[in-house]
């Protein structure tokens, strides 16, 4: 609308609340709720203190199994979803301000297309129109397909993006100036940073999340490979020489920080997966980082706990989340949608 600003706030910012979900359907996770349920317990658990988790259950069963494994640990909300993948199905919170000196918290909402047609679940198109009702939040809608994972915001106007997912014919079908255009006018987004591509294997056709994420206001962490076999090893090269030749919505340079890679990773069938200690979600005094049990992940926490210095980094296994064939495929970011205060 004319004369109004929408901008939407860093991770980092102080949150009213982090909107999770609990595994509730077995075909979607190989007849197995045990093992991705454990990994979300211990997420909510390791974000319990100082931050209030509200975590969707979907039917009967979910929601005593939830109570069961996290009571005092969470508020638990009765919802329909079809998976947990509430980062890309939810919206994003942001703030609307206007001429006359007018603010209002909004919750954008995007199409979506079952990441490219891929997943097509029921409730996953409606699941965020749930999330904003239940917060209270007013929706601001718009027509094209954007999942939330797809990006990430320094809080000050530059947006990181992948050409792989954002430039995907399954999506949009945008040109570079179509895609620039959309997202000036849904998210305030200033200056877009684009990367070329994301990890191998990775469902979502190249999430910004699992590969680059803005830490402070010009600070962006990556990774590096992990050991001679790491078959991201060329991607990883490129993507952090990107970032080093880029500058933010200011005109700045980055300060590029690149962490420990997991390497190469196999799931539980063989499979090289994508997996990514990038995939953290940064919550009040807290930053939680996915860990698979491989030789990097002390190195990783380290160098993170040296960028986030003013949080606890800790890190909680998420190989249930990863999963295997078409389950899983993401991690805490993933299944996360934090609603700033």
């Amino acid at each position: 609308m004319s004369g109004e600003t929408i901008s939407v706030p860093a991770e980092w910012a102080r949150q009213k609340a982090i909107w999770t979900a609990w595994p509730a359907d077995p075909g979607e996770w190989n007849g197995d709720l045990a093992t991705p349920r454990a990994d979300v317990a211990a997420l909510v658990r390791a974000l319990a203190d100082g931050n209030t988790v509200r975590l969707l259950v979907n039917g009967a069963e979910a929601e005593a199994s939830a109570r069961a494994a996290l009571a005092g640990a969470a508020e638990i909300v009765p919802a329909r979803y079809g998976d947990i993948w509430l980062r890309d199905t939810g919206p994003i919170f942001a703030r609307r301000s206007d001429r006359a000196g007018t603010s209002e918290k909004i919750a954008l909402r995007f199409a979506t297309n079952s990441w490219g047609g891929k997943f097509d679940l029921p409730d996953d198109a409606t699941v965020g129109d749930e999330i904003a009702r239940l917060a209270g939040t007013p929706v601001r809608r718009f027509d094209f397909v954007l999942e939330g994972g797809a990006i990430d915001h320094d809080g000050e106007g530059t947006v990181l993006t992948t050409r792989q997912t954002t430039l995907n014919p399954n999506r949009n079908g945008w040109t570079r100036p179509e895609a620039e255009a959309a997202l000036a006018t849904a998210l305030g987004a200033k200056k877009i940073i684009w990367i070329d591509e994301g990890l191998a294997n990775d469902h979502t056709d190249g999430h910004i999340d699992n590969i680059a994420r803005f830490a402070a206001p010009g600070v962006v962490v990556c990774q590096a490979p992990a050991g001679d076999d790491d078959p991201n090893a060329a991607t990883l090269d490129a993507i952090a020489a990107t970032l080093e030749a880029a500058t933010d919505a200011s005109g700045a340079k980055l300060n590029v920080v690149r962490v420990p890679g997991v390497g190469r990773y196999r799931n539980a069938i063989g499979e090289i997966s994508p997996a990514s200690h990038m995939n953290f979600i940064i919550a009040n005094g807290v930053v939680v980082v996915p860990v698979y049990g491989t030789a990097s992940e002390d190195a990783a926490l380290g160098a993170l706990r040296e960028v986030f210095r003013g949080r606890r980094v800790i890190g909680v296994p998420s190989r249930g989340l990863l999963g295997f064939g078409d389950a899983g495929g993401g991690s805490f970011h993933c299944i996360t949608q934090q609603e700033p205060a």
